[in-house]
């Protein structure tokens, strides 16, 4: 059986920014995803212990307060969220995660914050990415690329964007939905379509980089962009992982 007939995890987080050195999960979503919808999902809302962004609100609709009030101590959260990860990747089962660098980096520093023993030293995940799928597949196709574009793109609901559980949901439908389209991908063994994916990654990442360097008044940005994927180790400051 090939594996986009097997299950997949889906995860997401929403945080106080874009610097895993020194932002914080704020909510969470970890769902099991089969034959083209969630069948099990868990979430989590996390006291990140800063102040959370004016910008960050905007985006997922935290406010500080809000995430005092309603949230739990950001280390329990933090190696819950490890905990239901690793034991879905234990049962075999790849993670789908949208921009999986950021997250990902995220749930480490995270980890590493808390003393909490990280994914990565719990578990080996094959991780499927759709931004780095979708740009590798259709390379040349006009338009954005975030997950709102991409569920335009595939005809998949994104019932509430930037809300954890609905963009888990969402990025394990389009992933869903490119292999459905793409056979090709399917028959290739899910360790072996893991690699690829690094180097697709760092060819796409490359590429952005060639761009900022070429770009009047974006020149700035071209030493900020990272190849790693899908995990930056620790990072020299200044250089971040949402870009």
């Amino acid at each position: 059986m090939t594996w986009h007939r097997k299950p997949f995890v889906g995860l997401d987080l929403e945080t106080t920014g874009i610097d895993p050195e020194t932002d914080r999960i704020v909510t969470a979503a970890v769902v099991r995803y089969g034959g083209g919808r969630p069948t099990e999902r868990r979430t989590w809302i996390a006291d990140p212990g800063v102040e959370i962004p004016a910008g960050a609100t905007a985006v997922h609709g935290y406010t500080t307060e809000a995430a005092r009030a309603a949230g739990r101590p950001a280390g329990a959260v933090v190696s819950e969220i490890v905990d239901a990860v690793a034991g879905l990747v234990d049962e075999g089962l790849p993670v789908v995660v949208m921009n999986a660098v950021f997250d990902l980096t995220m749930l480490e520093a995270e980890a590493e914050r808390h003393g909490v023993r990280g994914l990565f030293a719990r578990s080996a995940p094959l991780v499927l990415d759709p931004k780095v799928l979708d740009r590798h597949v259709d390379r040349y196709r006009p338009g954005g690329r975030r997950l709102d574009d991409l569920c335009r793109h595939y005809v998949v609901p994104l019932y509430a964007a930037h809300d954890s559980s609905a963009d888990a949901v969402a990025a394990c439908g389009v992933t869903w939905k490119i292999a459905h389209r793409y056979r090709w991908l399917t028959r290739v063994p899910l360790i072996e379509l893991h690699e690829q994916q690094v180097r697709w990654a760092a060819d796409q990442q490359e590429s952005l980089r060639i761009h900022f360097a070429s770009t009047p008044g974006k020149e700035h940005r071209a030493a900020t962009v990272r190849t790693d994927w899908p995990l930056i180790p620790p990072m020299r400051s200044g250089v971040r992982a949402g870009e």
